[in-house]
């Protein structure tokens, strides 16, 4: 597993090429560093990957947001993911917000962007179910 301090990812994250980092805030930030194993159609990335990294982001960000917790473990339960552009052959970065936290149930919202994080090229709705350890 990779991650920065206590955040950790899944071992999928390994596989795509997915690392974490903090921004300026200090809030988690997630990059899918561009290679074969996530192109799809020539010339843009796969859909599943950007989902992926989504995934990641808002995993990584709730288990961040309860990192005073240890042994809490999060699963999806919904996700809703909107393709807005195609995504190029580049590094692409992510972040999530928790938009409410529960003692269950956390609600996120993740965004994917490469060059300008102010022109998203997919963002996603997720539930996340908690067991809290």
């Amino acid at each position: 597993m990779i991650g920065v301090g206590r955040l950790t990812l899944p071992p999928y994250a390994d596989f795509l090429g997915v690392t974490a980092a903090r921004d300026t805030d200090g809030a988690p930030l997630f990059k899918l560093g561009f290679s074969d194993v996530v192109v799809g159609r020539p010339g843009f990335l796969h859909g599943g990957a950007i989902a992926g990294l989504l995934e990641i982001a808002a995993i990584g960000t709730v288990l961040d947001a309860l990192e005073d917790e240890p042994g809490t473990s999060a699963k999806l339960i919904t996700v809703t993911v909107d393709f807005m552009r195609g995504g190029r052959p580049r590094d692409t970065f992510a972040a999530a917000k928790v938009t409410r936290l529960g003692a269950r149930i956390a609600n996120v919202e993740a965004f994917a962007w490469q060059d300008d994080r102010e022109k998203p090229i997919a963002g996603a709705r997720m539930n996340v179910m908690l067991r809290r350890g």
